[in-house]
């Protein structure tokens, strides 16, 4: 598939995506989406014939043959990387991959930049990544300095605890209690304002893991899906609780002001939920501890 920059007109509709889903694999076949080469070794479709509006980003990207994606390196299930192997791998691993086959690049020319919670805008304002895939929750405050295209994903907060600990039962026990996340993480004001509870940053989630295992913080917060994630590491140790306390909905980043290539995702995104390749993603990384979800409903283009 060759994704063209055409905004679209409306948000699609899950009835709608549903519907085309099944028309895909014969308008693909048709040729409606154009040529795609498939890596093999990545099950990555990369459009061979891609046709970029002139002097766009998408184009440029797309010349060079390779980008540059800032992802996290310590979140199982979403963006993780195990000591000693190539890459990184996850659920967002996956959807950059999906986007950078849209742009021409095959995986092995996407260059991992591991990123943190509290340097995502940073690296996106001074060009240290193209384009940043990090568990990256959307927020007005955020749509200040950075574009957001999405959501891809749908989370929410929720409280990672110790097996047999009788503190910590639901989101309200943690009045007055440590709790970790990472800085510049959304969790962290919400926990303080609405639970009362004494926050304590840290740079990553595996710090505050580490923490909560050595009894050090009472709980851990952030989205539940990367909580799953821990738990599922060590699962007689660790479990999450609680209802979730609110809607994270991740974006893919991108520099603020280029409609271009907020159209491109959207398009590229809309792709996938029709094609299977976003669940076929989902299947192989979060599936294995949160189960089978829906996708989600795009925001338009600002």
């Amino acid at each position: 598939m060759a994704v063209r920059s055409q905004r679209p007109t409306s948000r699609p509709t899950l009835g709608i995506l549903l519907c085309c889903a099944a028309l895909v694999p014969a308008l693909t076949g048709c040729g409606l989406f154009g040529e795609e080469e498939k890596e093999d070794s990545e099950s990555v479709k990369v459009a061979s014939d891609t046709d970029f509006p002139q002097g766009s980003t998408m184009e440029k990207l797309n010349k060079s043959g390779t980008i540059r994606i800032g992802v996290k390196y310590d979140q199982p299930g979403i963006g993780y990387r195990k000591p000693g192997s190539d890459g990184p791998e996850g659920f967002d691993i996956e959807m950059a991959r999906i986007i950078a086959g849209q742009l021409g690049i095959k995986p092995e020319k996407i260059k991992w930049v591991e990123t943190q919670s509290q340097n995502r805008e940073k690296f996106l304002r001074d060009k240290t990544v193209d384009l940043v895939l990090a568990s990256y929750s959307i927020t007005p405050e955020r749509r200040k300095l950075v574009g957001m295209a999405g959501p891809y994903y749908e989370t929410g907060q929720q409280l990672l605890v110790r097996k047999g600990d009788k503190k910590v039962k639901r989101p309200k026990d943690i009045a007055g209690k440590q709790v970790c996340s990472a800085k510049g993480a959304t969790s962290i004001p919400r926990i303080r304002k609405d639970y009362r509870a004494q926050p304590v940053a840290r740079d990553t989630y595996t710090q505050c893991v580490k923490q909560l295992l050595n009894g050090s913080v009472d709980a851990v917060t952030t989205d539940g899906a990367m909580l799953l994630g821990y738990a599922a590491q060590k699962p007689e140790k660790l479990k999450v609780i609680g209802e979730q306390i609110s809607s994270e909905r991740y974006a893919v980043g991108y520099r603020k002001g280029d409609a271009e290539m907020c159209d491109f995702i959207n398009q590229t995104l809309t792709h996938s939920f029709r094609d299977s390749t976003w669940t076929d993603a989902l299947n192989k990384t979060l599936w294995k501890t949160i189960g089978p979800v829906g996708y989600p409903t795009l925001d338009p283009c600002l």
